[in-house]
């Protein structure tokens, strides 16, 4: 099957594009890596594309104090092959090079996944461990949302009518940081069944522990999140912890997001 009849556009500026949005509506698209499927299959039929991957304003990085502000439009590749600053400790190269394939990788951005908003991708849950704050522009106006309020469920975010995502920041970690990123898969490339980040960092007061892939947006493991810098909680915690979130998991899900937790933090401190 083939994509129905849809106009197309390249705005030369962000203005151009919010402007575009405002008066026509239509779909943003970036990288493409998960509209273009949803186009050829029909899923989605936009009278208008408004192609957002060259703009200079989504596309570029730039590091402020204690935070990375990365543009939308910046690529998984980019991410992988450290054509940014490595602000993580090496975390978010790591989730880059294992997002689907290496043309996936070249083509897909970072700010595409989050606003694709599936609850199987990694950056949804990755950039939840990390804190991330999102900034999102509109026709006059910019706004920033601290990433546990942007995602509302698969496949749904808090961008209003006429928005776009714009930057993503990521604080700083300190060289005491510690993180742990796991995910269950099928095959390789594959979206995850089951994903566990983890990041502790004392200096910059950061406690996260994110558990992805539940069929919505992640959740934070708030008991864990507690106790780190303890070491490694015993199976018995992280089967409680898991089990506060009020989620029926089949018993192959309950293993696997179990052992993720488990994997990942020992990732991050050791087994």
């Amino acid at each position: 099957m083939k994509a129905a009849k849809f106009d197309y556009e390249v705005p030369a500026s962000l203005d151009e594009a919010l402007a575009s949005l405002a008066e026509n509506g239509g779909k943003i698209v970036s990288g493409g890596q998960s509209m273009g499927p949803m186009l050829n299959m029909r899923l989605a039929t936009p009278d208008l594309l408004i192609d957002l991957r060259r703009l200079p304003e989504l596309t570029g990085y730039s590091q402020d104090g204690g935070k990375l502000v990365i543009g939308a439009a910046v690529t998984h590749a980019q991410i992988e092959d450290g054509a940014l600053p490595d602000a993580t400790r090496g975390m978010m190269a790591s989730v880059a090079s294992n997002i689907a394939y290496r043309p996936v990788r070249t083509r897909g951005t970072i700010g595409g996944s989050l606003c694709h908003a599936d609850p199987a991708a990694d950056w949804p849950s990755a950039l939840t461990a990390l804190g991330a704050t999102l900034v999102i522009a509109g026709k006059g106006a910019t706004r920033r949302i601290g990433i546990d309020d942007f995602m509302l469920g698969a496949f749904a975010t808090a961008l209003n009518e006429g928005e776009v995502l714009i930057a993503v920041e990521v604080p700083v970690l300190s060289d005491a940081a510690r993180w742990g990123y796991y995910k269950f898969c099928r095959k390789t490339g594959e979206f995850a069944e089951a994903i566990c980040g983890v990041v502790f960092d004392p200096a910059g007061n950061i406690r996260r522990v994110v558990l992805g892939a539940l069929g919505g947006a992640p959740k934070r493991l708030s008991a864990l999140e507690n106790r780190l810098g303890d070491g490694p909680p015993g199976d018995d915690e992280i089967a409680a912890a898991i089990d506060a979130l009020g989620i029926a998991f089949e018993p192959a899900q309950r293993v696997m997001h179990n052992t993720a937790v488990k994997r990942a933090m020992q990732q991050a401190f050791g087994s």
